[in-house]
């Protein structure tokens, strides 16, 4: 009989499994990139014990814009790292490398605002790999912790493997499709993204329920109805679905 510690060990093992053969559905043509973005953030708090993870993407003329979230809790910080200009994840994306910081309290220096701003939402330290196929970077994954050294070199190096599978999920879907197909998926995450916030407001308002419940309502209807998450949202947003529709749904076995 396995020890605690063993079974431990052994569930990450098989959530790790269960991402990679996820990533492999990026493989496929009518793969829904937000959603395996949202899927890959989500997974990452798991497999690592942290706190919230984050997804950046660069955009055909360079800008960067938040692509993907675990949870509410994140995305506030990770918009004020883009108005400030400063933070791990812009680091990463820009240098193309890992950047590990285990306490956030010692690097005032380097990142006086995001430091300040990430404890204030209870961060303590932060972690970001490049989202990259050789030289070519799309963005990179932040990895936020509840404590320090929240994560070690070994989980630094799954979770590049993980940015590098996603990274090449969606570089292959694009040479699969014609050569402009890449810019049109990920402005098409990034404006999609702006959808979503907008009908998780709706429901959250309408449900008396919080962002993250309204958010997985949203994503359980569009599993539920084969359906892609931002078509869901617009409707909602537009007002072609109820959002009871959606949280009755979503509630369903």
């Amino acid at each position: 009989m396995s020890t605690p510690s063993e079974r431990v060990v052994i569930e990450r093992q098989e959530l790790l499994s269960r991402t990679f053969v996820d990533a492999a559905d990026t493989l496929v043509a009518d793969f829904d990139v937000l959603d395996f973005l949202t899927l890959l953030a989500t997974r990452c708090v798991d497999l690592f014990g942290i706190g919230a993870a984050g997804m950046l993407l660069a955009d055909p003329n360079g800008g960067v814009h938040l692509a993907a979230i675990s949870s509410h809790r994140i995305q506030m910080l990770e918009l004020f790292e883009l108005q400030y200009d400063e933070g791990p994840c812009l680091d990463s994306y820009r240098e193309g490398a890992v950047v590990r910081c285990d306490d956030l309290q010692a690097e005032t220096d380097r990142w006086p605002r995001f430091a300040r701003e990430a404890r204030r939402h209870d961060f303590v330290s932060a972690y970001a790999v490049p989202m990259r196929l050789r030289t070519q970077i799309i963005g990179s994954l932040n990895l936020l912790g509840d404590h320090v050294a929240a994560m070690d070199g070994t989980d630094l190096v799954v979770a590049q493997a993980l940015a590098d599978v996603a990274t090449i999920g969606i570089l292959q879907h694009r040479a699969a499709q014609e050569h402009q197909l890449l810019a049109s998926q990920l402005q098409y995450a990034l404006t999609s993204r702006i959808v979503v916030e907008q009908a998780k407001g709706v429901i959250a308002e309408h449900a008396g329920v919080d962002m993250d419940t309204a958010f997985n309502a949203l994503r359980a209807y569009a599993r539920n109805t084969n359906t892609l998450l931002a078509d869901v949202a617009r409707a909602v947003v537009e007002r072609g679905m109820s959002p009871s529709v959606v949280i009755d749904q979503a509630r369903r076995p």
